[in-house]
């Protein structure tokens, strides 16, 4: 019996370190070509490793490849998504924090309805607001601006932060809040004294979700920035499809990795604390 348990957990084992390279091939093709020169690129396989180790892509792709009519390369656009990825996952996660504390301890006459429609909120496409937020941004005088960026990702973001909250209190138990009141806590009171500190995973968790959806983000971002606002993703997209010059794969390949390497770093350094946060308020117990 032990044997046959051996040999179904090497099977296991065998079939998750396949897909997990599987999973991991495209990675690697972008890492080594992007150390690549063009000769080799050009006359190399497409897994073999470079015959000479080279940087000067990374440079480059992040102070000299041209982005459109721009030749800086990537780096101001890294820099204006993170003024836009800060505010607008720290605005979004407080609001809907305190949107779920609302709906989950104060319940009022309507608050299922709201719930369901911010619910619903989260299954609307983005192009369907793509012309009603243009005309808001235009009438608030935010268009193309990286604000105005900010309150598109809040406003859409804030029915799955709200979502996330909302579950996680229905799990903290409502007689800590009834002994608060009786204590003579109030409505902020019990808000910033008693949930918040315990709302870190449930905080790691929606920090984790947005910053990802909005570092990620592109059609907000070549729909509502301007030519001085443009997030990452925006530029990566202009620096793959510039047609001037030779073809640079082992830029286009480093300015990529570049793009992607602040999600990579949350999930690698935080990861675990998504999964538990997702689970921390499954159980009650």
């Amino acid at each position: 019996m032990n044997k046959h348990l051996t040999l179904g957990r090497m099977a296991i084992y065998s079939g998750l370190l396949f897909f997990c390279v599987v999973y991991l091939m495209p990675l690697f093709v972008m890492v080594i070509t992007s150390f690549k020169t063009l000769p080799d690129i050009k006359s190399g396989n497409l897994m073999s490793l470079p015959q000479e180790w080279v940087g000067y892509a990374w440079h480059k792709a992040w102070s000299g490849a041209c982005t459109g009519v721009s030749c800086d390369g990537i780096k101001g656009y890294f820099w204006n998504s993170f003024q836009m990825v800060i505010p607008a996952v720290a605005i979004s996660t407080l609001l809907g924090a305190f949107n779920g504390y609302v709906i989950s301890k104060w319940r009022f006459r309507g608050s299922q309805l709201f719930f369901s429609l911010l619910l619903f909120g989260c299954f609307i496409p983005f192009q369907v607001i793509l012309l009603p937020m243009a005309a808001l941004l235009g009438k608030l005088g935010l268009a193309n601006t990286t604000a105005g960026l900010v309150t598109v990702h809040v406003i859409y973001g804030l029915a799955f932060t709200t979502l996330f909250f909302r579950n996680f209190y229905v799990g903290v138990p409502d007689e800590l809040v009834k002994a608060a009141k009786l204590d003579g806590a109030g409505f902020f009171t019990i808000f910033f004294r008693i949930l918040l500190p315990l709302s870190t995973p449930i905080f790691m968790v929606t920090v984790i979700w947005q910053f990802t959806a909005i570092w990620n983000d592109f059609l907000f971002g070549v729909v509502y920035s301007g030519a001085e606002t443009q997030p990452i993703t925006v530029a990566l997209n202009n620096l793959v499809n510039t047609s001037t010059g030779v073809k640079e794969y082992n830029v286009d390949m480093a300015a990529a990795i570049i793009a992607a390497l602040p999600t990579l770093l949350v999930y690698v350094l935080a990861g675990k604390y998504f999964v538990r946060g997702l689970t921390a308020g499954s159980v009650k117990g």
